[in-house]
């Protein structure tokens, strides 16, 4: 049957038009009382049998967006869609394509005022919308848990009074270059604004440089994810919170210098000098940013990344609650310091920190809860601690050292009695002066299943006596000469790998 005979289907109750760009609405679907159309595209055209008004007949159902906006010639063409009746559609997206031509603010101010949706919203997106201001149905629907989200609206100056919106849940803006300030205008000048909102985003603001809300407290009493990023001229305050938020991500404002709300997880990169409220804070990964550190006895993870002055050196015992911590491209770091037990830390990762020469002393006895210990790019890193590394170690990565002193006299890895016998997994990367692997010090490996050997040119072949009978998983990377070794046809070392359960062998 040809699409314009669809209306003669008298008993069709449903129609899907999904993952289609939808330009041109089949004709006299509205004849169909009782047909709910589902289309997750539409694409305005010119003229009459292209344009919006073609949406007015339908009885549309779950998620719309409707798409070149800008074709709308006359506003009164918009109000003919009859959004507002669409009491089925609960997700929205209005969108404009941009070109060289001049913005029309006040013909795209009557359409997007024509194209009011129902009061069963639950979703908004609005994008490209060329008028200086927000329709007026934005502020009067109170939509039941509505989302809303603003994206690359050029010519909008200031922030329509969304803190009035009772039960609004998420609010995302996005590349609004024309907003230059947020004011206590953006709250509703209320002390309770915000009062449903769970999710804040500010992204890529190329202009923005103020927020004013201190002006209005007890706002965002229910916020808990908050998200600031790409706001580069972002300077002064932020909200303050009487909870902590479960997560706060600032990513980018390198001119930011504030108090940052409290939170529970806070992720921080390229931002300026910020204040944080360590007592709350179970969560911190930072990169470039300069914060000033006074320790925590919540934290749980701390990954840091880029030199930080107020971190060094590196005191452990600041955070006696830390499981994971990740250091990170440290110039300065020369020596992490630690005095006494901590029984919490799990994972601990030193990564290009170019200038560390030791690991914690007695880590041995001060780190009785470590199982898994990654030292890479670490040039000036010789040797292990005195005493070895922790009895329960079950994983250790060496990758980009020298493999020095202690760490397998340059040629030969590992010393006998080097590595403690809990290893499960073993990964010795991109370490071009090793040459072989010394078998009494992984015999005594008897817990070994995993060993990994990547980007080691030099290392020529496996121990005579072979390889550990606990080994079930074994990879090979960018190791030419073992390789060879460990084909399966002709290579000398096969025979000692075969019986292996795993074999990765590139």
């Amino acid at each position: 049957m040809h699409s314009s005979n669809l209306y003669l289907l008298t008993n069709l109750c449903r129609l899907e038009l999904k993952y289609t760009r939808v330009s041109k609405v089949p004709p006299n679907l509205g004849k169909l009382k009782n047909l709910k159309v589902v289309m997750t595209s539409f694409d305005v055209g010119h003229g009459r049998e292209l344009g919006i008004q073609r949406l007015g007949e339908l009885n549309l159902d779950g998620s719309l967006s409707i798409a070149e906006l800008q074709n709308i010639e006359n506003s009164r063409d918009a109000l003919e869609a009859d959004l507002k009746n669409k009491a089925l559609l609960v997700k929205l997206t209005l969108r404009w394509e941009r070109n060289e031509n001049s913005i029309d603010s006040k013909k795209e101010e009557d359409v997007i005022e024509n194209l009011q949706p129902s009061k069963n919203l639950k979703e908004l997106l609005i994008i490209g919308y060329g008028g200086k201001q927000f329709p007026n149905w934005l502020l009067e629907n109170s939509l039941w848990n509505m989302s809303l989200e603003l994206h690359e609206c050029e010519s909008c100056q200031c922030l329509p009074p969304l803190g009035v919106l009772p039960f609004l849940k998420a609010l995302k803006i996005r590349k609004l270059d024309g907003i230059v300030r947020i004011d206590a205008d953006f709250h509703g000048n209320n002390s309770s604004s915000f009062k449903s909102l769970e999710t804040l985003e500010f992204s890529d603001m190329s202009e923005w440089e103020k927020w004013e809300c201190q002006a209005v407290a007890g706002a965002f009493q229910h916020l808990r994810q908050f998200c600031i990023r790409n706001c580069p001229k972002l300077k002064g305050d932020l909200p303050k919170q009487l909870f902590p938020l479960e997560k706060l991500q600032i990513k980018n404002c390198k001119e930011l210098e504030a108090s940052a709300p409290k939170a529970l997880d806070l992720e921080l990169r390229e931002c300026g000098k910020l204040q944080l409220d360590w007592a709350t804070m179970k969560s911190l990964t930072m990169e470039a940013s300069l914060v000033e550190t006074v320790g925590s006895d919540t934290l749980e993870y701390l990954s840091v990344s880029g030199d930080c002055v107020s971190l060094w050196p590196f005191t452990l015992d600041l955070f006696p609650r830390l499981s994971t911590l990740i250091l990170c491209r440290f110039d300065n770091l020369g020596m992490i310091s630690q005095y006494l037990i901590h029984n919490h830390l799990v994972r601990l990762e030193i990564i290009s920190c170019h200038k560390l020469e030791s690991l914690p002393l007695n880590m041995h006895v001060l780190l009785p809860s470590l199982k898994s210990l990654s030292i890479e790019y670490c040039p000036r890193l010789e040797s292990f601690p005195d005493g070895g590394l922790p009895s329960n170690l079950e994983s250790l990565t060496i990758a980009g050292c020298s493999l020095k002193g202690a760490l397998g006299d340059c040629s030969s890895f590992p010393d006998e009695g080097l590595l403690p016998p809990s290893l499960t997994s073993l990964s010795i990367h991109n370490c071009p002066n090793l040459e072989k692997l010394d078998y009494k010090g992984l015999y005594q490996l008897l817990s070994l299943k995993t060993l990994a050997l990547w980007d080691c040119p030099n290392l020529q072949g496996l121990p005579e006596e072979g390889l550990p009978k606990s080994i079930s998983r074994f990879e090979i990377n960018n190791c030419p000469l073992l390789k060879q070794h460990c084909e399966k046809e002709g290579g000398e070392d096969w025979e000692k790998i075969a019986h292996i359960e795993t074999l990765e062998i590139n």
